[in-house]
């Protein structure tokens, strides 16, 4: 994993709590980079993912799927006949 500290210095035992801070929040997940951005008394995290692939999901009424063929033939009637709206109608 790569650690990046950026605005300042940081000890290894403070660099190593925050590595654990973000393992434990993002369990399951596999961490490629942690960026440690100190700003005054603040401290911010930006977690970068090794699995950052995003795989499409349909929504269908109540529950997810990856995979269109996975749905019965009237949810993916319902998917087909569901009217579309285009990002410019989405913005007001």
């Amino acid at each position: 994993m790569k650690i990046n500290i950026i605005g300042g210095e940081m000890g290894k035992r403070e660099i190593d709590e925050y590595i654990s801070y973000a393992a434990e929040k993002y369990r399951g997940r596999q961490i490629k980079q942690l960026d440690i951005i100190m700003d005054g008394e603040y401290i911010d995290l930006k977690v970068y993912f090794k699995d950052t692939d995003f795989q499409r999901a349909y929504r269908s009424v109540d529950y997810l799927v990856n995979d269109m063929n996975k749905m019965n033939d009237a949810k993916q009637q319902e998917h087909c006949d569901k009217q579309r709206h285009s990002a410019e109608e989405n913005i007001k």
